[in-house]
């Protein structure tokens, strides 16, 4: 090992020494910012001399480091708890620190603590500068937040600091993110009376951008008509902003036609204007035409990438069209494209949502077989399908697998895996892999949550699922409407509509339940024997549907009667690997006619018999 891999090897030690004391000082305290301090208390917390001496601290200078490292490795909330030590330890942050810190609240969405930053920087005797500011700004603009960007905005004048153009295609973004488009288009007029600012071409793409999201594309043409106004040429960012709208909006032919206003306009297409071409092709249904423009792209000079045979595979698995996945495959080699890993991954999420997962391990197996690593798309496919398939214990196994690759597992892939095993009712193997995503560092999102408030529903345990109201609030993740929903349907599944009622009422009075039991001198088990003996009318409810986004319904019917095979090819002279798969129809059959129970039927009837032989959906009316 070199004196390099030493190093960084070091590095990665410290950071992990680093974030496990972290992790241990969140044992022993609340880990929500603390700033509520007054500025008496901040003066007296600033007990570092070299702090108080306005010279560069060097603690303050390594924590900021280590703060935004936590933010790279996707975990802001220890980067908040790294700041709070800091000012408890009697450091000054410095503008960079706060800036950090911004960015580590607006990764957890905890927007309503960014605007207090204000006041803590003045306490400390600094003025915030355009970076932080901005910082801000993006923050709300980003999650579409456009009023409170706008409050910030107003007070840059106020501590002096002159907004940029990019102050303004921030702001200008923020609105097309709300779906504010006019608001929009009046913040290009205040650049146009501000003598220190001037729009430029991405002023003009942004604005592009609100009109086509909103599907207005007269108006989007209208601003292209303003840019060229104003002395910009539109490039290739505009024209293929305007053809994914037009796209979008089932008129590929003439996002196609654009070409030809480009070509006037002396624009060249590139490889994103003909992927967004076939690609809205391919969705539209027409591989006529989306292979027609593969061929049409020597004439304009671009090369093919991955990306556009990607979407020619999917759009043939789409139609279940085998023949034509086998000749994307075979165009693929000769133009000198090799498979990656969103081509296994799109053929795997096939075979997945069709529920055959024997097929899926197949080409998940040539993937790696091919040299290709997977990557956390291809396990999050492996791992719904086995959730799906009722196969907890198999998606579970695949976090071995992950390590063994260098993939770390994210808060989607850990909520799938624990749907799987609410889903077979094995709550205590949920639990165990919640508290393996604290041990690791991944924090529990929404959907976390109400995967395990669905389970604990299925398992005729509510009172466990509204103990989880409060973990969820202590961990900084605030309850939806969904959330409350689902325990109040979690009480009313076993009878308790008054118990139902409280929650969501959101009434502090004491549960019914202790009333009449005094929960420390009862065990559970006499607790389940009394929930056993009530009207089980509504148990039914929410027969195996699981919440939304934990494990995705498949998108489409597939008939199903396709097995895939994966021929892989080693070069004798390199180890790249030419891989050319085709497919081969077979007799069997696994297409399964869902079964459509409305609410009311569920609750008015067992349908436990029917959960063997059929899918149950659930349908509100």
């Amino acid at each position: 090992m070199d004196s390099s891999q030493k190093g960084a090897l070091m590095s990665n030690e410290s950071t992990k020494d680093l974030s496990v004391m972290v992790l241990k000082q969140q044992q022993y305290k609340k880990n929500q910012p603390k700033f509520s301090s007054t500025p008496e208390e901040m003066c007296n917390q600033s007990r570092c001399l070299i702090c108080k001496g306005n010279n560069s601290c060097q603690t303050v200078h390594s924590r900021t480091k280590l703060m935004n490292t936590l933010i790279g490795k996707g975990r802001p909330h220890e980067a908040q708890v790294i700041f709070n030590n800091l000012t408890e330890e009697g450091h000054r942050p410095t503008l960079i620190t706060y800036t950090t810190l911004v960015a580590a609240l607006t990764c957890q969405k905890r927007f309503k603590s960014i605007p207090a930053l204000l006041s803590k920087v003045a306490d400390n005797g600094m003025k915030p500068d355009s970076i932080l500011l901005n910082a801000m700004i993006n923050a709300f603009s980003d999650s579409g937040k456009v009023d409170e960007a706008m409050k910030i905005f107003q007070k840059m004048k106020e501590y002096g600091c002159k907004p940029t153009t990019s102050t303004y295609n921030t702001l200008i973004k923020g609105f097309g993110i709300a779906g504010r488009p006019y608001e929009s288009m009046k913040l290009l007029e205040m650049m146009g009376q501000d003598e220190n600012v001037k729009p430029n071409d991405r002023t003009y793409n942004i604005l592009i951008q609100a009109w086509c999201t909103k599907k207005k594309l007269e108006e989007a043409w209208n601003v292209v008509h303003k840019m060229v106004a104003s002395g910009i040429q539109p490039d290739v960012v505009t024209y293929n902003t305007m053809a994914r709208a037009y796209a979008q909006n089932g008129e590929t032919d003439k996002a196609e036609r654009l070409i030809l206003k480009m070509h006037y306009n002396k624009v060249k297409p590139n490889e994103r204007t003909c992927g967004i071409i076939i690609s809205g092709y391919c969705k539209e249904g027409n591989m006529t035409d989306a292979l027609r423009f593969l061929y049409r792209m020597k004439e304009l000079g671009v090369h093919p990438n991955p990306v556009v045979f990607n979407s020619l595979i999917k759009g043939y698995l789409d139609i279940t069209d085998t023949n034509g996945v086998d000749e994307a495959l075979t165009l693929m080699e000769e133009f000198g494209i090799k498979p990656d890993v969103v081509t296994f991954s799109t053929i795997m999420n096939a075979w997945s949502s069709a529920g055959l997962m024997d097929n899926c391990e197949e080409i998940f197996n040539d993937m790696v077989k091919a040299g290709i690593e997977p990557d956390i798309h291809a396990y999050s496919i492996l791992a719904k399908g086995y959730a799906r398939a009722r196969q907890p214990r198999k998606a579970e196994a695949l976090l071995t697998s992950m390590s063994k690759y260098g993939v770390q597992p994210n808060v989607v892939i850990f909520t799938t895996i624990i749907s799987g095993w609410c889903a077979t009712g094995k709550m205590d193997r949920a639990v165990r892999l919640y508290e393996k995503m604290h041990e690791i560092g991944t924090p529990p999102n929404l959907k976390t949550y109400e995967t395990l408030i669905w389970g604990y529903g299925e398992a005729k345990q509510p009172w466990k699922a509204e103990e989880l109201l409060t973990t969820m609030e202590e961990g900084g993740v605030v309850p939806e409407t969904s959330t409350t929903q689902l325990v109040a349907d979690a009480w009313r599944a076993i009878g308790l509509l008054k118990e139902a009622n409280r929650i969501l009422n959101g009434s502090e009075e004491e549960s019914e339940l202790d009333q009449k039991f005094d929960s420390d001198k009862m065990p559970v088990q006499s607790l389940e024997r009394i929930y056993k003996k009530q009207k089980l009318s509504a148990s039914h409810s929410n027969v195996l549907q699981i919440p939304d986004g934990a494990v995705a319904h498949p998108e489409r019917t597939t008939n199903g009667n396709i097995r895939s095979q994966m021929i892989v090819k080693v070069s004798d002279n390199m180890r790249n690997v030419t891989t050319s798969m085709f497919f081969v129809r077979t007799r069997s059959s696994y297409g399964v006619q869902p079964l459509i129970v409305s609410r009311k039927q569920i609750q008015n009837q067992v349908v436990r018999p029917f959960l063997d032989c059929c899918r149950v959906v659930s349908i509100l009316c």
